[in-house]
């Protein structure tokens, strides 16, 4: 199984819809770097992928998007493919 780390917070619901899709793949073990109250993390992570929003998904070091992104790439059969 791929590692998968995404940046997210606790009230984001895309964060919640990107987290649900990622457990129907079958990933249950994934790096989650909460932003919340932690701006030095949030610019970081700005700084990696050149946006500030969250969710912000990598799969295998590989920066895939955010949650539609990760959407996009199930709906294309990328998905499953990149995961295992």
């Amino acid at each position: 199984m791929a590692h998968v780390k995404i940046y997210s917070s606790d009230y984001c619901p895309y964060c919640q819809r990107a987290k649900a899709l990622l457990e129907a793949r079958g990933v249950t073990d994934y790096e989650e770097i909460v932003v919340d109250g932690r701006p030095d993390v949030r610019a970081a992570m700005a700084a990696q992928v050149g946006r500030t929003s969250v969710p912000q998904i990598f799969i295998d070091g590989r920066h895939v998007g955010g949650c539609d992104d990760l959407h996009a790439l199930d709906a294309r059969g990328e998905l499953v493919a990149m995961l295992t």
